[in-house]
């Protein structure tokens, strides 16, 4: 990387001052006078599909054999093993055996196929499932990264930020969750200051902690607080719900699902698996694992309130087989992507993968490669709910400031791609044919006067210009540029409304909950 900073007169991360000059204070600009991006991409691109109908059939009767002959632990929550002992489940011990079918025909009776996650602003909310595709940033990271200050522990400053910006970023249509974990903050108690910035710094749908079940709790009224009192049974988060891969679902997990399902609030039931160490070391049998991994989590929601939303979740990476760390831009996991997104498709439920995945600890080329092979795959095998869609670095370890400006300007251009090829009579050009003589250029033409605005995705951070010119602004690289805007952006940043009485609300039972809360770190 570069070790060129930004413009100096690009004011500082997180503090209000005078917008960066040059190119960083023209994108800026120019972002801020774009029309409107919807609320959410539709695709019109026909997913890809990597099997014929044999091998999906294949792959879900293997995991049918793992769900009834094999079978998932459901750790320490008694409850669940009632529940699903109740429903026809094998349980011995804390291993639960399903009868071949049993979980399939469960949430495909009763889960959606669809669900509105509603915004602050309702103009934001945004429809998971279907056609549908939305990006939602980072999330989970203890390092924060960007040009200026290294790599560090992130804080709440941080991740104030973060929301911020991924607020005034318009392909991002989804605040997120745990964007990076602001480790100057107790862990007991951080769970309500985060919820808290995704409800002040942005008007967003976003998502609620999941670290343990009174922390899903205070979620759940930190919500309803902010939504005006009462929630209506309405799904106001989507948030994540990981197993303890290989074939585990613990405490934690199943706590905080069993109260948002409760809530009617989403919860996405996602496999993490590092192939070869929580998975066996092929695809199939990563494809396998996860879907039955998967319809227990649903399965387990379904029992607890019928029709509450779910989402069919996955994560998988593959390893270094020399030395054990995670890898990520790899062939295998594209593979698993599609076919998990199209077992979810017949399931009847949204998808969701991760997006612009990496293991550069820097914005660097290898980011910019590996993100590409993640995010290009995820798009194209038709997701649902991407999360991760921008800012991962070194493995999901650090959010990266600059990459999450250099990631979101990927997802507009996977925006564009997704709407495929236009054969309206604009589309089709034949006025332009018919203007325009041969052997003449189209510059001049009505049509491509007409045009020339919205014929072609515009990057805000690649640089086209002349050598020469590039050189005279500074000779700035990617991740130079990246920094400047997002410096210029968090310079600009104007709050969302939020109702007095509701903010005073929101921090007094803040308040009360931290009095009672001890501090934890650990």
């Amino acid at each position: 990387m570069s070790d060129e900073t930004p413009p100096a007169e690009a004011p500082s991360g997180g503090r209000r001052g005078r917008r960066g000059g040059g190119r960083a204070g023209r994108a800026a600009s120019r972002a801020e006078s774009k029309p409107e991006v919807a609320a959410y991409l539709t695709r019109r691109l026909t997913p890809v599909e990597v099997l014929d109908e044999e091998g999906y059939a294949l792959i879900e009767a293997n995991a049918e054999i793992i769900l009834s002959e094999v079978g998932l632990d459901f750790r320490e929550y008694p409850s669940a093993l009632t529940l699903l002992a109740d429903a026809g489940a094998d349980v011995d011990g804390e291993r639960v055996r399903f009868p071949k079918g049993m979980c399939r025909e469960i949430v495909q009776a009763t889960a959606p196929a669809t669900y509105t996650q509603h915004a602050r602003n309702p103009a934001k909310n945004v429809e998971i499932g279907g056609n549908n595709t939305v990006f939602a940033p980072n999330y989970g990271s203890p390092f924060a990264y960007d040009l200026d200050r290294g790599r560090r522990y992130a804080s709440l400053e941080d991740f104030q930020d973060i929301v911020k910006l991924v607020y005034m970023l318009p392909h991002l249509h989804h605040s997120g969750g745990t964007v990076c974990e602001p480790v100057d903050v107790p862990v007991s108690k951080r769970h309500l200051d985060m919820v808290y910035s995704h409800i002040k710094y942005s008007d967003k749908a976003y998502m609620g902690s999941v670290t343990a079940a009174e922390r899903a709790d205070d979620s759940i009224e930190l919500s309803r607080i902010a939504f005006g009192g009462d929630l209506a049974d309405r799904t106001v988060m989507t948030s994540l719900i990981n197993a303890s891969s290989p074939l585990s679902w613990d405490a934690t997990m199943l706590g905080a699902a069993e109260s948002y399902a409760k809530a009617n609030q989403a919860s996405i039931f996602s496999p993490f698996i590092l192939a070869g160490a929580m998975a066996p070391a092929t695809v199939a049998g990563v494809c396998a694992q996860s879907l039955a991994e998967a319809l227990a989590g649903m399965t387990f929601a379904q029992l607890v309130n019928p029709g509450c939303p779910v989402v069919f979740g996955t994560f998988a990476a593959s390893m270094s087989m020399q030395s054990g760390a995670p890898t990520f831009g790899t062939p295998e996991p594209a593979l698993v992507n599609y076919i998990m997104a199209a077992l979810a498709r017949r399931l009847g439920v949204p998808f969701r993968s991760g997006g612009s995945l990496c293991a550069s600890k820097i914005p660097d080329a290898q980011a910019a490669y590996e993100s590409a092979n993640t995010l290009q795959p995820a798009v194209m095998s038709g997701v649902n709910f991407m999360l991760h869609a921008a800012g991962w670095l070194e493995g999901g370890l650090s959010v990266g400031f600059e990459k999450l400006i250099m990631d979101h300007d990927q997802l507009g251009a996977m925006a564009k791609f997704a709407q495929g090829v236009d054969l309206s009579e604009n589309g089709q050009a034949l006025s332009a044919f018919r203007e325009n003589e041969p052997g003449q250029h189209f510059l001049g033409t009505e049509h491509t006067l007409a045009n020339f605005e919205s014929a072609f995705y515009r990057s805000e951070v690649a640089n086209y210009d002349s050598f020469e010119q590039w050189s005279e602004e500074g000779s700035l690289d990617t991740p130079a540029r990246a920094n400047a805007i997002w410096k210029a952006m968090l310079a600009s940043y104007e709050p969302p409304v939020l109702d007095d009485a509701i903010d005073a609300e929101l921090t007094e039972y803040i308040a009360k909950r931290k009095e009672v809360i001890p501090d934890e770190f650990g």
